[in-house]
């Protein structure tokens, strides 16, 4: 967005001179440093193959690199090959591309103690995600939501408030995970410049003057005066196209009366305003394309596609982090062939680039966007969808199901209702002691006293445990009262909707995983792990062995029993 037709023209013919130079067949990158202020440029690198940006720029353009990476490698050439999203040109045809995508990487800093939050040269992120608007604006905002759903867009968050100003500058100064919530902090709440913020960060001034219209909505819909009721048409159209979601409106309205994320949704519903379904198809609309591979934005006037399948919808897993790789993927892909050996069409929601399922000849359809529950609901309400498959994309979709089949939304398998049973601590705590299987003493409390008092009565340690979370997140064994104030503030923190539970902790007991399958609630077959480190080391940093070579046949016939209740 930032290059002049110069600059760009001056890389793209470096790169052809590199690469013919060296030989190159098939896939490759090059890497350069470009001095904003003049047309100097040095190379980096190039990778004579596929790298970590081949997917992102494959997801982005819909060119497949790979494939068509490959097919030279056999002896084709560019025009032998078919373009496979529009059927009807050639692979020697560059992208060209109507929308805006753009990446932000995930990090999970916070789950380690007395760690460097800047980033460099050396890679420190476990994934990322991809969004696709209309605008910059709202392109931004969907992949900031996307990195992490307790993010509402662009906006400041309670973590990154600085005590002083010197503290905000050398925030702004400093590239770390956190620098794009300082930013907003520095618009929204210091009214800082572009000009200022520009002197600080060095951040071309375009993107400023973009995070700036996003900044002037957010204001707008923050004055006191404002109220859901006196919201216009044109104003919630407005937000929409910024990229704000219902929840972030819904947020900004609360000032004097609470507005709910649904509130906003009904209003929005009665003005007609919906999203529009657009296709990615490399030409920019120059040529017909049938391609199934699609996104939402507020920023058209019309869809590209009909909606006539009534489709199965499947949601991916999102972005890659600590405790949900593509493991998850794998599941997603898998239920999709599943459903399409069945003849069942196929819709897949996801917004991660590095990933199989959103490959658009893997499903009928494929939709970049959110996992939220707004989009997930107007994808369904749009397509007519039969019916969404939550179970296979690990905690996200999850943490969504209740809310989904609470407003119409038809989930298939597991009833939302057991799923909820199973993930809130407390409620599984109880359907334990109710059906007779043994569990620590546990309980859920309210206070940091009651829990105290609990830990007292039961003894150190204990066991703090958080709802609704992935890969152990906030879940902590406190050995003294100090501790335990502090876990149980990290897990409030992480999953704030839903009970804590504090449990007694056995030391020296071994840990075991049964995966099982089940029909109707009876089990159809079952595996059981062995963990080699005693419990209390997570399952995925604990080495474990299966089948298991120090259980007895009647603690395997237990474990069997448990499962099956």
């Amino acid at each position: 967005q930032t290059l002049t037709d110069e600059e760009y023209h001056m890389l793209r013919t470096a790169a052809i001179k590199i690469v013919r130079h060296m030989g190159v067949v098939g896939e490759c990158n090059v890497q350069y440093a470009l001095n904003p202020e003049s047309l100097e440029y040095c190379v980096i690198e190039m990778n004579a193959r596929l790298s970590r940006s081949s997917a992102l720029a494959s997801k982005a353009t819909g060119y497949p690199l790979a494939f068509v990476a490959a097919k030279i490698g056999l002896g084709w050439t560019l025009p032998e090959l078919q373009n496979s999203v529009t059927t009807t040109t050639t692979a020697c045809f560059e992208p060209s591309l109507d929308y805006i995508v753009t990446k932000i990487p995930r990090w999970d800093l916070s789950k380690f103690n007395h760690v460097s939050r800047d980033i460099g040269s050396c890679m420190k992120s476990v994934g990322e995600v991809m969004a696709i608007g209309r605008t910059f604006e709202e392109s931004l905002q969907k992949a900031i939501r996307s990195v992490d759903p307790s993010f509402s867009g662009f906006a400041p968050i309670a973590e990154c408030i600085p005590e002083s100003e010197a503290e905000l500058e050398d925030k702004l100064r400093s590239p770390t995970d956190r620098r794009l919530f300082y930013l907003a902090y520095a618009m929204i709440e210091k009214e800082y410049s572009v000009d200022r913020l520009h002197e600080i960060t060095r951040i071309d001034k375009w993107f400023l003057y973009k995070l700036e219209n996003i900044c002037r909505v957010h204001k707008a819909l923050q004055q006191p005066h404002q109220t859901l009721q006196s919201l216009s048409r044109n104003d919630l159209e407005i937000a929409k196209r910024m990229g704000f979601s219902d929840k972030h409106i819904a947020g900004l309205l609360s000032a004097n009366s609470t507005v709910s994320e649904d509130d906003v949704r009904a209003v929005r519903q009665q003005f007609g305003l919906r999203p529009f379904a657009k296709r990615i198809d490399t030409l920019a609309g120059e040529f017909p394309a049938p391609t199934n591979y699609l996104y939402t934005t507020y920023n058209a006037s019309t869809s590209d596609v009909s909606f006539d399948e009534r489709g199965t919808m499947v949601l991916g897993s999102g972005v890659y982090r600590i405790g949900s790789s593509v493991e998850f993927d794998w599941c997603g892909v898998s239920a999709i062939r599943a459903l399409r050996q069945l003849g069942r069409k196929t819709i897949m929601v996801n917004y991660n680039p590095e990933t199989v399922s959103t490959d658009f000849d893997e499903c009928d359809r494929l939709y970049f966007d959110e996992l939220s529950y707004e989009r997930v609901r107007d994808i369904y309400e749009m397509e007519n969808a039969g019916g969404v498959i939550v179970s296979v994309g690990g905690q996200l979709p999850q943490n969504i199901a209740l809310r989904l089949h609470k407003n119409g939304v038809n989930v298939l398998g597991t009833s939302p209702e057991m799923i909820d049973a199973a993930e809130d601590r407390h409620r599984f705590s109880q359907i334990l002691d109710r059906i007779g299987v043994d569990q620590p003493a546990w309980k859920e409390l309210t206070s940091a006293a009651d829990a105290e008092a609990f830990a007292e009565s039961v003894g150190y340690p204990v066991l703090v445990r958080p709802s609704y979370v992935l890969s152990g997140a906030a879940m902590n064994v406190a050995y003294d009262a100090a501790a335990l104030r502090s876990h149980l503030h990290q897990a409030a923190s992480v999953s704030p909707e839903h009970p804590v539970v504090v449990t007694k902790f056995i030391l020296g007991a071994r840990e075991l995983d049964i995966d099982a399958v089940a029909h109707n609630g009876k089990l159809v077959l079952h595996a059981v792990s062995e963990h080699i480190e005693d419990a209390g080391v997570h399952s995925g940093d604990a080495s474990l062995i299966l089948p298991p070579a120090s259980l007895a046949p009647e603690v395997m016939q237990r474990v069997r029993a448990i499962g099956d209740k």
